[in-house]
């Protein structure tokens, strides 16, 4: 990939990351797990503790990645190969942590994405808040998993390539 189109896809995906660290840490910020269980039964407790977890591990990967890319791009020569590793991170660590959360409280149902409709799909109906902020991100990792597909398989197939002939 050229070092052009390196740099403006660090950006983009830059741009998309801080869209998603605002709506995450607006919710986290402004919901605790006494908001969000309105019927306090033990399932309600351990959906909504359990999405609360992914959000909070989903705002850290999102934002040492915000963080990477921008000490990439601040660099005087970009150096594309440190560019390629960020966003590879981006790709697998935030990515991969909203679609395939370690609580399970929520899934991409595939067949939706092409109908219009949302593809999440959650465990348990959850309260307006959550729902909202979900399916708000949903569409931002969207476009980072269209914008990176290439570093999820393709990035490591050729850095050990580059290993061997080394």
């Amino acid at each position: 990939m050229s070092a052009m189109n390196t740099k403006e896809l660090a950006e983009s995906s830059r741009s998309k990351l801080k869209t998603a660290i605002e709506e995450i840490e607006q919710f986290l910020n402004a919901n605790a797990l006494p908001q969000l269980v309105q019927d306090h039964n033990e399932q309600a407790v351990s959906f909504y503790s359990g999405l609360l977890s992914d959000m909070r591990h989903l705002l850290v990967f999102s934002e040492v990645a915000y963080e990477k890319l921008g000490a990439v791009l601040r660099r005087p020569n970009f150096d594309i190969e440190l560019a390629e590793r960020a966003l590879y991170e981006v790709y697998h660590n935030g990515v991969n942590s909203f679609f395939y959360p370690r609580n399970e409280c929520y899934s991409e149902d595939g067949r939706y994405a092409y109908t219009g409709q949302d593809a999440i799909r959650f465990r348990t109906k959850p309260v307006r808040a959550a729902r909202d902020v979900v399916l708000s991100i949903s569409r931002v990792y969207e476009e980072l998993r269209d914008d990176l597909s290439y570093y999820e398989s393709d990035y490591l197939t050729h850095r050990r390539m580059q290993g061997q002939s080394k």
